[in-house]
């Protein structure tokens, strides 16, 4: 199976492939059930960085994210049988890459309390900010706040931690959080209001202030 995944990822895609680049993902899915080789190969040209980051996200290690993205293919590519469809491919893949990223976490033998210069998500952060095209003094500040925020969200609860990178960072809307973490929408949004009611008192502690006033 892993060779064969492989085999997917670095061929360069056919002119059919590339013609499949416009199907959903659940007809993706439906045609690599079917033996269609190159199929699956577009889902993961389709979703790996959005699975890289969120594997990211919750293990602070790039590393660790790279194996987490691949495993979660591999593993996702040998059970496409027994995808039932009731749900979307994405979230599916999703919930895959949440459970690798947390047994990760947890075969840990030690906890990783503080942010560390190579952290991932800090560039990430930054890339979002745009903060590339700032002075040098801005981009100190804004690396600074965004270690802040890392921390912040380092110091909640792993389930609060990963329902916020799932809605917050990730964009998933409370539905598709659900889905993936298999709970009710208004267990989404309670998590969501705490955490970030926890992740303000954190910064605002730290000296960042929310002015957007935002709950």
């Amino acid at each position: 199976v892993v060779f064969a995944f492989v085999r997917l990822v670095v061929r360069p895609l056919t002119p059919a492939g590339i013609g499949m680049s416009q199907k959903s993902d659940r007809e993706l899915v439906e045609a690599a059930r079917k033996g269609d080789s190159e199929a699956f190969g577009v889902l993961v040209r389709r979703h790996q960085k959005r699975i890289y980051r969120l594997a990211a996200h919750l293990l602070r290690d790039g590393a660790e994210a790279e194996d987490v993205t691949q495993d979660t293919f591999v593993r996702a590519y040998a059970a496409l049988d027994r995808f039932d469809g009731r749900s979307e491919a994405f979230t599916w893949m999703y919930r895959i890459a949440v459970n690798l990223s947390l047994n990760a976490i947890r075969s840990r033998k030690t906890s990783r309390k503080a942010t560390t210069p190579d952290d991932p998500r800090i560039e990430g952060l930054l890339a979002d900010k745009k903060s590339v095209e700032a002075d040098p003094a801005r981009l100190a500040a804004d690396r600074q706040a965004a270690r802040a925020l890392a921390e912040g969200v380092d110091r909640l609860s792993e389930t609060l931690r990963t329902t916020l990178i799932l809605v917050g960072v990730d964009g998933l809307s409370h539905a598709e959080a659900a889905a993936v973490l298999g709970c009710p929408e208004g267990t989404i949004a309670w998590r969501v209001h705490e955490a970030r009611k926890k992740l303000r008192a954190h910064l605002e502690q730290a000296g960042y202030s929310d002015e957007s006033g935002d709950s």
